[in-house]
């Protein structure tokens, strides 16, 4: 890790971009295939109708948020290179701080950005757009309006602006990031039924949460958790009925 950071801190701009390109498609190409595979071992849990047939628009926006994202890295790239954002080296206990803070830091921030991404003109500028796919694909998690995009994004930087976290934390911040936002658009369930009835399980995202708000847009704002939607009374009173439902159906 301390050679890839002391490469960027050196490196020039185009080539960083390029290795930022590269990393971004990585993620992407990773998205789908995972969200392929979840999707064919739980066919049979269905919490959403099949998607319709793929449309170019839905490639060309997906092709437009990984170079989003790609921008925004490079604006993190350059902030840190700066000394406004400061990545630690260490790895130890306070990693694993790190990553409850950038988990709940970014929960929070998410449940609230998406929250005013569905007032009214906000939502027909910008949000409109994910939901003109309600029946989603892993595809759809980055059927994106442009803007939305760097917006959304952006809030890692603020986050990491004010927080020093551990380039580890980091890395699996944003695995785990990527995880829970391939389970949000596979409209499947994998998670089993069990985990309704846990104390820490049912407080954590599954496909089923996510899939509600792309059915039912009043409800389930928050990313990784459900604790914002529940807080602030926005969790579905029918979520963990449909949750249990999903999540009882026998694999074939």
């Amino acid at each position: 890790m301390d050679r890839v950071l002391n490469y960027f801190m050196t490196a020039p701009p185009l080539p960083a971009f390029g290795w930022m390109l590269l990393e971004n498609f990585a993620l992407f190409v990773v998205a789908l295939v995972l969200g392929e595979i979840i999707i064919r071992l739980f066919v049979d849990r269905r919490v959403t109708p099949a998607p319709p047939a793929l449309s170019a628009r839905e490639v060309i926006l997906a092709a437009l948020t990984v170079l989003m994202n790609t921008v925004v890295t490079l604006e993190g790239w350059w902030l840190w290179r700066h000394g406004y954002i400061v990545v630690r080296r260490d790895i130890g206990w306070r990693t694993l701080l790190d990553i409850v803070v950038l988990l709940m830091a970014m929960d929070f921030a998410m449940y609230v950005s998406h929250r005013v991404a569905h007032w009214g003109p906000v939502f027909r500028i910008l949000h409109s757009t994910h939901h003109l796919y309600d029946h989603p694909r892993p595809l759809n998690l980055f059927v994106l309006h442009p803007g939305e995009v760097l917006g959304f994004s952006s809030l890692y930087l603020v986050v990491l602006f004010f927080y020093s976290a551990s380039l580890l934390a980091i890395v699996i911040y944003f695995t785990l990031n990527l995880i829970f936002g391939t389970l949000g658009h596979v409209g499947v369930e994998p998670f089993p039924k069990s985990w309704a009835r846990s104390r820490i399980l049912r407080q954590i995202g599954t496909s089923t949460f996510h899939a509600e708000h792309h059915m039912r847009r009043q409800y389930n704002f928050c990313f990784y958790t459900l604790l914002w939607d529940r807080l602030f009374r926005t969790l579905d009173p029918q979520y963990q009925q449909h949750f249990e439902s999903a999540a009882a159906v026998k694999r074939r």
